[in-house]
């Protein structure tokens, strides 16, 4: 069968090599595609939110399967777009509908869901610029710090920790009245802080039943020990120490099956991944949001650790027979650390020629921000590669993937030396 994988980062790198490994797959498309994916099917230049770009290459292609990698397209309704199109509706499309997607469209639908359905997360209320006055009196009766959120899609740019009133009501005012981060924090949701240690739990759902992932924890302050601005994300790990059989449990029984359940009870067709972040608040999990696809890089760490056949798993999605299948998963370690430009999130200089991939043997490097320039491989984002290793441990993964970043370079290469330290790794 032939693919169809949208999208151009580490996550999508990640995707190819491990949906490369299925006997299933005869031929892989990646739209964009990065100089990494191209080592596992053909990349095919077209812009993912032109869906009549999108269906012309699925036609020209005989894709028999599409897989969505980035949320964007989710949120605009690229699913519904195949459901209606006569040519594509027999077609199945690895993502949620455009209602499901405001789980990670809207962070005040996610908000209702989770209340409506009893999943545990902060307590919150949604304001408007005509409710601004409203919210000021919210945010006074919650203590510092406090957690403004623009409601819409901002870039993962748009959750604001404020440590003071001051500084929270002023931020208010610029999300609300000068639009900070656009249309998309037209509305604000404002939480409680929750006390804990963050981690991502990953399930793949056909909307009935679901398999749960590896967990992951990612890293994403720019600076180490957790300074600076917030970025995609610097490494990640998994599993996560702290997530043992009973906290894991505790996600399947409170968060889990009441998200597929509620999925179930509104109507809101949902198959693909669903991508849980959470935090660890004295050993109860709480929800702090909702993604409707894979993160990046916890995908690099996920990934190598299943050992399933991601295509056939992909299969039983559209079929409706996931509850048929099993997942199996490697008991290795795995560890990601991300290189990125130097002056990322910010200022950055692109078109810097990479060295030393071939010397990397002990590693998987997964693209990120890169493209081919004749024989050259250039950073072509702020984040640029995503270097993974397994381990017995995670120490040991760890290790290994610092020792292989050492052998690339490339002009004002930047990345953490601290990844896996807060957790004793």
């Amino acid at each position: 069968m032939n693919l169809l994988l949208l999208g151009s980062g580490g996550r999508e790198h990640a995707l190819a090599w491990k949906m490369a490994q299925s006997p299933l797959m005869d031929a892989l498309y990646i739209a964009p595609g990065n100089a990494g994916t191209a080592d596992y099917g053909m990349n095919v230049d077209i812009d993912i939110l032109d869906f009549e770009a999108v269906k012309k290459t699925v036609l020209e292609n005989n894709i028999s399967l599409v897989i969505v990698g980035p949320e964007e397209p989710l949120v605009r309704g690229i699913y519904d777009f195949f459901k209606s199109d006569p040519y594509l509706a027999s077609i199945p499309l690895i993502g949620p509908s455009k209602n499901a997607a405001a789980l990670e469209g809207s962070k005040d639908f996610a908000k209702e869901f989770m209340t409506k359905n009893n999943i545990p997360t902060a307590r919150y209320a949604t304001f408007t610029k005509d409710t601004i006055e409203e919210g000021i009196r919210f945010l006074k009766t919650l203590s510092a710090p406090y957690v403004l959120k623009a409601d819409g899609l901002a870039a993962g740019k748009g959750v604001i920790i404020p440590h003071t009133l001051e500084e929270a009501e002023s931020i208010l005012k610029e999300m609300l009245l000068d639009e900070k981060f656009g249309t998309a924090s037209r509305k604000v949701v404002i939480e409680e802080f929750l006390s804990g240690i963050e981690l991502s739990v990953f399930a793949l759902t056909d909307g009935k039943n679901f398999h749960i992932l590896p967990e992951a924890k990612d890293y994403k302050r720019i600076g180490e020990n957790d300074t600076g601005l917030n970025t995609g994300g610097m490494g990640a790990i998994s599993p996560v120490p702290f997530a043992d059989s009973a906290f894991l449990e505790k996600v399947k029984q409170r968060i889990l099956i009441p998200t597929i359940e509620g999925l179930k009870k509104d109507n809101l067709e949902y198959c693909g991944f669903i991508f849980v972040g959470l935090m660890n608040c004295g050993g109860d999990p709480k929800v702090i949001e909702y993604n409707v696809r894979m993160g990046d890089p916890e995908t690099e760490v996920v990934m190598p650790r299943i050992k399933s056949d991601l295509v056939k798993l992909f299969q039983a999605i559209g079929n409706q027979t996931l509850g048929n299948t099993k997942i199996e998963i490697d008991e290795r370690a795995t560890a990601t650390v991300m290189v990125v430009s130097g002056g990322y999130p910010d200022k950055y200089e692109k078109g810097k020629v990479i060295t030393g991939l071939e010397n990397v043997t002990d590693s998987i490097v997964f693209h990120a921000g890169t493209k081919q320039e004749g024989n050259d491989i250039v950073s072509n984002g702020g984040r640029v590669l995503s270097v993974t290793s397994y381990g017995d441990t995670l120490t040991e993964a760890i290790a290994t993937s610092y020792a292989s970043v050492d052998k690339i370079d490339f002009e004002n290469k930047y990345f953490r030396r601290d990844i896996g330290k807060d957790v004793g790794a």
